[in-house]
């Protein structure tokens, strides 16, 4: 294979790849007491919590670690200790969610749904109206398990026609596809750093409604993961409870300004688009065959069926594309082999042509012809 003069391309739901912008404001340090750095994240929750028009009614709160550990700190913070969760189940994320609320003790209750089906509003609200203990709602609005985007403002409806909380994990759609709080109610809407703000990894936030946030002290399981408590100290000091991830604070506020400038979620979604057409038209054409149908694909990552031929294995074909310079992510699926694609970070279609070429020339190198995948 060719020498590379740059870092692999990442198709991946996060980490993935960041613009050179981003990766230089990372080259200082930065004190965590420091009012400049305070400012910054004053002025990053302020930004975040004005790309869902939820400044009247929302705060935001940030966390050091993964997104997961963002929803768990939601969860268990704004569910109090006897409180009952639906959880609409059609991918991985969901699972985990119901894995989270096993650990802290939350009672659950699983909405099962085939892999390869959105979530069902009318459902939901029929599950809501046959258990009034139900509290609370927990929904993945893109399940990067599979890449299906949930209708999250027909469910946002449905929930607040029931009076129950609705807990959105927005991990993989939160500046990238349309979200306003005014026209899809929520108590808090949950996502990270790394994602569609293209930002690095290592910081979620949650967009918490105000009165819930005020009303879920003493819910919390973890002194770490007390959202109620990180928001109170951080609105009396202006500091981070605990040591913050600086430099990933810091690139996130350069990926904002990106963010604006490149026109805010409708052109991002746009590009993104782009880059989810110009793949799965690629990919197609190869033979190789999307898993789920067009209509409910979010523009984020796309899942593909394997080829059915017996010299194909991910591995092999992973190694492959990674050497011609871009990283895949293996499938989420139990029940059928595949593997995903991203369409997010910064990326153009351009690129998703040469991600294509790479996979074509792995497959004729696997011996794998067009009309065997």
């Amino acid at each position: 294979m060719y020498p590379l003069d740059r870092d692999p391309l990442l198709l991946t739901p996060g980490p993935l790849t960041t613009s050179l912008r981003t990766k230089q404001a990372m080259l200082h340090d930065w004190g965590s007491w420091d009012a400049a750095f305070n400012r910054i994240t004053g002025e990053l929750c302020e930004q975040i919590v004005g790309i869902v028009n939820a400044a009247q009614t929302h705060v935001c709160v940030p966390l050091q670690g993964s997104g997961t550990f963002s929803v768990e700190a939601a969860l268990g913070t704004l569910v109090p200790r006897q409180g009952k969760v639906l959880v609409p189940n059609n991918g991985a994320y969901c699972a985990r969610i119901l894995k989270i609320l096993s650990y802290l003790g939350r009672e659950a209750v699983e909405l099962a749904i085939p892999e390869d089906r959105p979530a069902d509003p009318a459902a939901i609200e029929a599950a809501l109206t046959a258990d009034p203990s139900i509290t609370h709602v927990a929904q993945v609005h893109c399940e990067t398990g599979t890449g299906i985007l949930n209708p999250l403002p027909e469910i946002a409806a449905a929930v607040a026609r029931q009076g129950r909380g609705l807990i959105v994990d927005a991990m993989s759609s939160f500046g990238a596809i349309d979200i306003d709080a005014q026209r899809m109610p929520f108590d808090a809407l949950i996502a990270a750093s790394g994602k569609c703000l293209e930002g690095v990894p290592g910081m979620g936030f949650v967009i918490a409604r105000r009165e819930a946030l005020e009303a879920s002290a003493g819910n919390a399981h973890s002194l770490a993961m007390d959202l109620h408590d990180q928001w109170a100290y951080m609105q009396k000091t202006t500091q981070w409870r605990f040591t913050p991830p600086t430099h990933v604070v810091v690139a996130l506020y350069e990926a904002l300004a990106q963010h604006r400038e490149e026109g805010g979620v409708a052109v991002r979604h746009a590009r993104y688009a782009a880059n989810c057409a110009a793949l799965v038209s690629g990919m197609q054409a190869l033979g190789l065959r999307p898993f789920l149908d067009a209509g409910v694909q979010a523009p984020v990552i796309v899942t593909f069926h394997a080829p059915a031929h017996p010299a194909y294995d991910f591995r092999t074909f992973y190694d492959g594309v990674r050497a011609r310079g871009f990283i895949l992510y293996p499938g989420k699926l139990t029940q059928v082999e595949t593997f995903r694609i991203g369409c997010i970070g910064a990326l153009t279609p351009a690129d998703i042509e040469k991600v294509v070429d790479a996979a074509g020339a792995t497959l004729r190198d696997m011996g794998i012809p067009a009309g065997m995948r």
